[in-house]
């Protein structure tokens, strides 16, 4: 570690004139690629087996995952336990209707497996819920079982959401991929099924369902009008997504930046930790781009027109927003939507013909990919080693905050380290879920287990913080230049600062 998808038999029917039929609100035109695309292999269930298990690998390849905020739903999690058992005064259980279905998942795993194996299962059905309701919609959008499509789908499910630890999101927008696969067709029953599954996938978060229900809207719009109209509303939607905009800015609270323009063509995924994910991210778009030219025209429906209102969204809309009745921004609205891109921008190309060059690119990037994914999540884990190490020696059910950081990684990789060690040790003290009203395990008043104000929560994190009195004793963990952990009990009235270090 360094200190960082006839006519059979019988007479052709007699030609009488008459007029043509009108097509139903739900039809489809097949893409032309497709059309002209080989004959798909037939792949029975131990295709879909094998692909499943290859899919599980990364969750199960290092001692723990390392995902983010994982670490801090598990943490609490035990909270939520301690409160049941009437052991946490000054928190409680809220009852809320949306950002919940991962940690009642996490919960329920919890109590009966206990946390190493909770997190493993948990994130294992988020993985497969994800992974395979795109590939469900990339092949109901493209009319053909899209295998060619699944490498990509498998990078991004292991992307930058994946281990910033956003579940929530994660886990909704899988189910509103299943969602869109069964009301693409605009059919009753799918849409039946369809709503069903985005009324559960508004429990876990609601972002993804507001986009699918604005998609499947478009949808019924594009066909309703037809391709003479195309161009028209695609001009229309830009422009509500800038009235939109417009809106958010003025009722509340809300942040844009510039740099959300590099996340439009969805690539910013495979971007995890550092600049060497950049290599994956260029590769990814190089083929992507070789593929979309051999579609030509066929690519030119209403998928590509919601792959670019999507980009558009991403890169118009605020990033962040105050919500009324939080204590914290909604933040990383673009970086997560990017990843809904990928998956419609997979749809586009799933009915481009396919040559043996693009498997071999594909297999190339995606072991590359994984590769540093596996490397770095090892360093990641020698590091929690030292952290569980060090809340090893401190005294039983004090307060600990972890003063470390390398802030040149894209992803917060170590902030919530502490947060799993200390489950059923220590009191993570920094721990911003409680605070920010956002989740289920809220602050009510001070106590001995965490801050009650996310600013001070923030302000440990990054090291601004003063100690107060009654934050005493507060157990500190710092990494000096050697890498070496120690363990101080900084006074009241001093900055409890942070040391930066080269993990990665």
């Amino acid at each position: 570690m360094e200190v960082t998808l006839k006519n059979v038999g019988g007479r052709p029917p007699k030609k009488t004139p008459s007029r043509k039929k009108k097509k139903p609100v739900g039809h489809a035109e097949p893409p032309a690629a497709a059309a002209a695309a080989p004959p798909e292999p037939v792949r029975g269930p131990l295709w879909y087996a094998v692909a499943t298990v290859m899919l599980l690998v990364p969750c199960f390849w290092q001692p723990r995952l390392q995902a983010g905020d994982l670490a801090s739903h598990i943490y609490n999690s035990w909270l939520a336990e301690l409160i049941a058992q009437g052991k946490a005064p000054g928190l409680s259980i809220a009852s809320q209707t949306t950002n919940v279905l991962f940690d009642l998942i996490l919960s329920a795993l919890y109590r009966a497996i206990g946390a190493g194996m909770a997190q493993r299962i948990a994130v294992s059905f988020a993985v497969l819920v994800f992974a395979w309701g795109a590939f469900a919609f990339v092949s109901t959008v493209g009319q053909r079982r899209a295998w060619n499509m699944l490498p990509w789908i498998a990078l991004a499910a292991y992307g930058w959401v994946f281990h910033m630890g956003f579940f929530g999101f994660y886990l909704s927008l899988g189910l509103c991929f299943w969602a869109l696969a069964f009301a693409w067709r605009l059919e009753p029953r799918g849409i039946w099924i369809a709503a069903a599954l985005l009324a559960l996938a508004y429990v876990a978060h609601a972002l993804p369902v507001l986009w699918a229900a604005g998609i499947l809207g478009y949808l019924w719009l594009a066909r309703r009008l037809g391709p003479a109209y195309g161009s028209k509303l695609l001009l229309g939607g830009i422009a509500a997504i800038v009235v939109l905009h417009l809106a958010l800015s003025g009722a509340m609270p809300a942040r844009w930046y510039p740099s959300q323009i590099s996340l439009a063509a969805g690539v910013d995924q495979m971007f995890v930790f550092d600049s060497k994910y950049l290599v994956v991210s260029a590769a990814t778009l190089l083929v992507w781009g070789l593929l979309f030219k051999r579609l030509g025209a066929a690519a030119r429906g209403p998928l590509f027109q919601i792959c670019v209102l999507t980009a558009a969204g991403i890169v118009l809309l605020p990033t962040a927003v105050a919500i009324p009745g939080y204590k914290h921004s909604l933040v990383y609205i673009t970086e997560r939507m990017s990843l809904a891109l990928v998956v419609c921008v997979c749809g586009v190309l799933a009915s481009a013909p396919s040559r043996p060059v693009d498997r071999y690119i594909t297999a190339g990037v995606a072991v590359l990919f994984f590769g540093m994914l596996f490397r770095d999540e090892l360093l990641l884990n020698r590091f929690e080693d030292q952290v569980e190490a060090a809340v090893a020696q401190i005294p039983p059910m004090q307060r600990v905050i972890l003063s470390v950081e390398q802030s040149d990684l894209r992803v917060n990789a170590l902030a919530h380290m502490i947060d799993r060690a200390c489950i059923g040790r220590c009191y993570s003290y920094a721990n911003y879920e409680p605070s920010t009203a956002q989740f289920r395990v809220r602050v009510n008043a001070p106590n001995p287990i965490v801050t009650p104000e996310y600013a001070d929560s923030w302000g440990m994190q990054i090291g601004t913080y003063v100690v107060k009195e009654s934050d005493l004793p507060l157990y500190q963990l710092v990494v000096d230049v050697g890498g070496q952990m120690h363990i101080l009990t900084p006074p009241a009235g001093q900055q409890c600062g942070i040391t930066a270090i080269r993990v990665l």
